[in-house]
């Protein structure tokens, strides 16, 4: 089982050319399938049929595991049996028709406008929090994933036509507008940016170092910066994306457009923005109609 899983990630490494991440993630999964088929004496992938996927999902539930987890580790064998398939090794795919147990989706949690405000309000010039505040707006800004941050390099940047090009997930491209104020915060940022970038850095943004910034020096300088502005929540750069989505649907109550921002594969990803917009008409009704707000004593 574990060189069929080690050819199936080589596939994927080399020929889908997925990241290191994602790599690890489908390692994780499959290693945790084996660990409850090799007690059983089922040695093989091959040998596996849909009733014994389902014990194994039953088994996943028994353990408190939540829908979005289990469906992720089906996710993962259902690409590994599509790759047995394409290899000739089985004649179909025992994991098709089987889903996870349902779960409550949670709402993302974003800070609101204001809470933002008080972040990138940010007095200090010297060079981390110009390069703090340019990171923060952009990804407000633009709704960037924390990878697609980090991976942005000095070229894939239009000032003067407010436009940047990320790589998302799946190694999509995709071309983003950058706001007025993001724009500043990158101007004063790229004016001293040389003075920290090592010499043939592409990075648009680097570290201390002169080297790329990672994505957990990202969410530590966040930390940083949310702690000074004297906010009382703990922010991670995810909740910016969230706060770009939210805001923007409100707004605009265009979900596709949204979505294309975002760069959501499947609209039932965005979707869940619309129960953020909900909760706010939702607040806008108790308070306004005649007919649902308690009476004045």
């Amino acid at each position: 089982m574990d060189k069929l899983v080690t050819a199936f990630i080589d596939y994927l490494r080399i020929e889908r050319q997925l990241s290191a991440h994602t790599l690890s993630a489908y390692q994780r999964d499959l290693t945790q399938a084996i660990e409850y088929f090799c007690p059983l004496s089922i040695n093989s992938w091959l040998n596996i049929n849909s009733h014994q996927i389902r014990a194994y999902v039953a088994h996943q539930h028994r353990k408190n595991l939540s829908g979005k987890s289990i469906q992720r580790q089906l996710s993962s064998l259902r690409r590994l049996y599509e790759y047995l398939l394409k290899e000739r090794l089985i004649k179909h795919n025992p994991v098709n028709g089987i889903s996870a147990p349902k779960s409550t989706r949670k709402l993302p949690k974003a800070p609101d406008i204001e809470q933002l405000e008080q972040l990138l309000r940010v007095t200090d010039d010297d060079i981390f929090h110009t390069r703090d505040r340019a990171i923060f707006e952009l990804i407000y800004s633009s709704g960037l994933r924390l990878s697609e941050l980090t991976g942005i390099n000095c070229n894939d940047l239009k000032i003067t036509e407010q436009q940047l090009r990320v790589l998302g997930k799946g190694n999509k491209e995709r071309d983003l507008p950058i706001g007025r104020k993001a724009i500043n915060a990158l101007q004063n940022w790229l004016a001293i940016r040389a003075t920290l970038a090592k010499v043939g850095e592409q990075a648009l943004f680097v570290s201390r170092f002169g080297s790329r910034i990672s994505q957990r020096g990202v969410q530590q300088r966040l930390d940083k910066m949310a702690l000074e502005q004297g906010l009382p929540v703990h922010l991670h750069p995810h909740m910016l994306r969230h706060a770009f989505a939210s805001h923007l649907l409100e707004s605009s109550g265009d979900l596709r457009a949204v979505q294309e921002l975002l760069g959501h594969a499947d609209i039932s990803s965005t979707q869940i923005y619309t129960h953020l917009d909900f909760q706010h008409l939702a607040n806008v009704y108790d308070k306004a109609h005649p007919r649902a707000h308690k009476k004045k004593k």
